[in-house]
């Protein structure tokens, strides 16, 4: 049995902890067979092989019944770049102890599950659901809806340096005035109806006039602004912080894609550009 994960962009500039959306790159997790112990075979870098991998300790959260197996982890998601490669093992882990498990839990319960495991649901719910996700999983409301996206590439630029969450969560301010909130969040709006319209060009503008984190991150990747200038000169949608970053997401059209994948590795940067489609799968299990 294998179970397979899709990579997340979330936020999309305005979206803020509640817009995701899920992209090519994948965490697969094969199920090989029982043992006495734990062990999660793979060629990861400082990510634990026994019951200390955050898979297992998921997995035990959700039935700490489950019989301990042996599995082998694949994944092509980079670790700390701001495409949710921790969200992908946790909803690997509650899809493992589903199986294992034989829990038969709905798409909701796993929603549930993973938003409360992770703190919030913008990464989660396209991990679990594909596609585009607009989500809410907090103490005011709960909720989510699915949706395509528009025809479009995705153009990643993917640094070589990490840059955890919580460091990148540290740069933002407690407090927005109220006027300045109320500004962000018609924002927001206007990028949630611009895409439910499939109209790419309105989306990217609002995506591109963040107020609620791009300003305050972008100081911590110094790549931001020269690919943004890039993009421009291809006619690019919009530029944005994926997650908490540091990877930069282009949102252009397939005939500019390669063009401007050459145009950025020309620039030398610190990092890896990758041309990436919408994953409108979601959570698999084979």
């Amino acid at each position: 049995m294998k179970i397979i994960v899709p990579a997340t962009s979330a936020n999309l500039g305005p979206g803020f902890d509640s817009i995701g959306l899920a992209v090519t790159k994948y965490l697969e997790i094969s199920i090989i067979e029982a043992s006495k112990s734990w062990e999660v075979m793979h060629d990861l870098i400082d990510i634990p092989t026994d019951e200390t991998n955050l898979l297992i300790q998921i997995a035990l959260k959700v039935n700490k019944n489950l019989k301990p197996h042996r599995l082998k982890m694949t994944s092509d998601i980079p670790l700390a770049r701001g495409l949710g490669s921790s969200s992908s093992v946790i909803v690997a882990g509650i899809e493992l102890a589903n199986q294992l498990g034989a829990m038969s839990l709905s798409l909701d319960e796993k929603m549930r599950l993973a938003s409360l495991f992770e703190g919030h649901p913008d990464n989660v719910a396209p991990a679990i659901f594909g596609n585009l996700v607009i989500a809410s999983a907090n103490d005011y409301f709960y909720g989510y809806t699915v949706s395509s996206f528009p025809a479009c590439r995705l153009l990643a630029f993917i640094p070589n340096y990490e840059l955890k969450t919580s460091d990148s969560r540290s740069s933002l301010p407690e407090t927005l005035h109220y006027s300045q909130a109320v500004a962000a969040s018609a924002i927001a709006n206007v990028v949630v109806s611009s895409l439910m319209k499939g109209d790419l060009v309105a989306a990217g503008k609002a995506m591109s006039s963040d107020l609620f984190h791009e300003p305050y991150r972008q100081k911590l990747v110094p790549e931001f602004q020269k690919i943004k200038e890039v993009a421009k000169q291809y006619g690019a949608y919009t530029t944005y912080l994926s997650g908490a970053g540091p990877t930069i997401m282009t949102i252009l059209d397939d005939k500019n894609a390669e063009e401007m994948k050459q145009a950025i590795d020309e620039l030398e940067l610190n990092g890896e550009t990758v041309i990436l489609d919408v994953d409108t799968k979601g959570l698999q299990v084979i």
